[in-house]
C-alpha cells in the first residue's frame, strides 16, 4: 500500500509548498497585466497556460495517487496538464482568444489550492493503490516541479520588453577580467546518480540508478567562457565559418538569421546585455549564455571540446583521496555566500565572483551563475525505472535531441544543486541561462 511517511515530514513537505507558491506568485507579479496572453518564447506555450499549469499539475499528481478525489472541472484539468517541447520545427499555432480569461484561471488556481491545503492539513491520504510512491515522493515531486517552472519562467520573461515588467532591484555585478587557464584533473571515477538501495535524499527517476564511470585524465577551464571570450569568437567571424558548426547547426543558425547571443543586442555599434529589466553595456565578465550549437562552434574554433558529464562530474566533485563532494566546495549546504542561486540575482555576476565556489580539483564557479553544457546526450543510466506515476518525465525524452547541462543558474533553487541533479535541453536552444566551459586532453 502506498507509504504516507510521518506526518511531522508531511507538514514539512507542506510548507516548503507553500514556499514554493510565494515563488511562482512573487515571479508572476513582476508583469503587466496584459502579458500572460503573450507567447515570449515561440517553442513555449503562452504565459497563461503556467498560471493555470503549477496548480494543475499538483491537483493532477496528488489527486490521482494520494487523495483519490472527483475532478469538478476535468477540462482545465487537461487543459492545463502539459507543457510542451516541440522537436521538428513545429510552433504552436493557438490564439490568445483560445484561452480562459484571468479571473476564470485564477479562480480555477484558488480552489485548486483550497482542496489541496485541505487535504495536506488533516492527512485525508487514500491507501487504496498497492505499489504506490509515498506521499514524500509525490510531494518532492511537486515542489521540484514547480521550482523548476520558477526558473524556466524566467528565462520566457527574460524576452518579453522591458516596458511589460515591474522592475526589481539588484547590486550591479561588475568585476575585472580573468584568466581563463586550464585546470588538469587527474585520472578517476565519476560516480553518477544516485544509488536506489541507499537511503538518499529524493532523486528523479533520471537519478538512479547510480554508474560509475572511469575518466581518463584531462583539463578543464577554471571559469566559465566569458562574454568578452565569446566576443573575440564573434570578431574573428566565427558565426560565418562553416566549417566550425555541424550540418544542422549550421543550418537552424542560417534559417533563423542568429548572428550573436540571444542575451546581446547591438544599439549604435556597441554591444548591451539584454537584462532582465534593462540593457546595460556588455559585462565582459559575465558567463556568456549560448545554445549547445553556439557553444560547439566556440569549442572547435578554440580547438578544445564540451566536456562529457562525467569530466564536468570529475572536475565538480572529485576529491584527490579518490573520495567525491557532496557540493563543488564541500559538504555545506548552499547558502548566499557560496554563489550565485537560490533566486537571489536575476542575472549573472562575475565567473570569479565567489571565490568559495571552487572544487576541491581547482575548478570555479560550477555551481549557480549559469547551467554548463555538456556533450553527453541525455539518456539513462543503467538499471533507469520510469516513475510509475510520471512515467514521461524523463523517458519522452531520451530521443537523442537533448543534452546534459549541469550547474545551476542564479534562478536554479537550492535543492536542485544536489550532486546527482540532471537538466537537459534541445541544442538549439537559445533561452536558457547556460553556458559553457571547455576541454582538452
Amino acid at each position: 500500500m502506498a507509504s504516507l511517511g510521518s506526518s511531522t515530514v508531511v507538514q514539512q513537505l507542506h510548507r516548503r509548498i507553500l514556499e514554493a507558491r510565494a515563488n511562482t506568485d512573487q515571479l508572476f507579479q513582476i508583469l503587466h497585466e496584459a502579458t500572460f496572453y503573450e507567447r515570449p518564447i515561440p517553442e513555449r506555450n503562452r504565459i497563461v497556460f503556467y498560471l493555470g499549469h503549477l496548480e494543475a499539475f499538483d491537483w493532477n499528481l496528488l489527486r490521482d495517487h494520494l487523495f483519490a478525489l472527483d475532478a469538478p472541472e476535468a477540462d482545465f484539468d487537461k487543459l492545463f496538464a502539459f507543457g510542451i517541447d516541440p522537436v521538428d520545427g513545429g510552433l504552436p499555432a493557438d490564439q490568445p482568444k483560445d484561452w480562459p480569461v484571468l479571473p476564470e484561471v485564477r479562480r480555477y488556481v484558488q480552489s485548486l489550492r483550497e482542496q489541496i491545503d485541505n487535504r495536506l492539513q488533516s492527512a485525508a491520504f487514500s491507501r487504496t493503490r498497492a505499489g504506490e510512491h509515498s506521499a514524500e515522493t509525490l510531494l518532492h515531486v511537486a515542489i521540484e516541479h514547480r521550482l523548476m517552472h520558477a526558473e524556466t519562467l524566467a528565462y520566457m520573461f527574460h524576452r518579453l520588453p522591458h516596458s511589460q515588467k515591474y522592475p526589481q532591484a539588484q547590486t550591479p555585478g561588475a568585476g575585472n577580467p580573468v584568466k581563463n587557464e586550464l585546470v588538469e584533473i587527474p585520472a578517476g571515477a565519476a560516480i553518477l546518480g544516485l544509488h536506489r538501495e541507499a537511503a538518499s535524499p529524493f532523486g528523479w527517476d533520471n537519478e538512479f540508478d547510480a554508474v560509475a564511470v572511469k575518466v581518463p585524465e584531462f583539463r578543464i577551464q577554471k571559469y566559465m567562457v566569458t562574454n568578452g571570450e565569446f566576443l573575440q569568437f564573434l570578431e574573428d567571424g566565427g558565426y560565418r565559418n562553416r566549417e566550425l558548426w555541424s550540418p544542422a547547426d549550421w543550418e537552424w543558425k542560417e534559417n533563423s538569421a542568429v548572428l550573436h547571443p540571444t542575451f546581446w543586442q547591438k544599439v549604435d555599434g556597441d554591444w548591451l546585455y539584454r537584462g532582465m529589466f534593462e540593457l546595460i553595456p556588455l559585462p565582459e565578465t559575465w558567463p556568456v549564455y549560448v545554445s549547445h550549437a553556439e557553444a560547439t562552434a566556440y569549442a572547435r574554433w578554440s580547438g578544445r571540446f564540451l566536456p562529457t558529464e562525467a569530466q564536468w562530474h570529475r572536475a565538480a566533485y572529485g576529491a584527490p583521496q579518490g573520495t567525491e563532494n557532496d557540493y563543488t566546495w564541500g559538504s555545506a549546504a548552499p547558502s548566499p555566500a557560496l554563489g550565485n542561486f537560490d533566486f537571489h540575482r536575476w542575472d549573472p555576476v562575475p565567473v570569479d565572483a565567489y571565490p568559495a565556489n571552487q572544487s576541491a580539483l581547482g575548478v570555479a564557479g560550477l555551481l549557480g551563475n549559469g547551467w554548463e553544457w555538456t556533450s553527453t546526450r541525455f539518456a539513462p543510466f543503467p538499471g533507469f525505472e520510469p516513475f510509475a506515476f510520471y512515467p514521461g518525465y524523463s523517458a519522452n525524452f531520451f530521443d537523442d535531441k537533448h543534452y546534459v547541462i549541469k550547474g545551476g543558474s542564479s534562478r536554479t533553487a537550492a535543492c536542485l544543486l544536489r550532486r546527482s541533479f540532471r537538466n537537459w535541453f534541445q541544442p538549439r536552444y537559445q533561452y536558457v541561462y547556460a553556458g559553457f566551459r571547455c576541454a582538452s586532453e
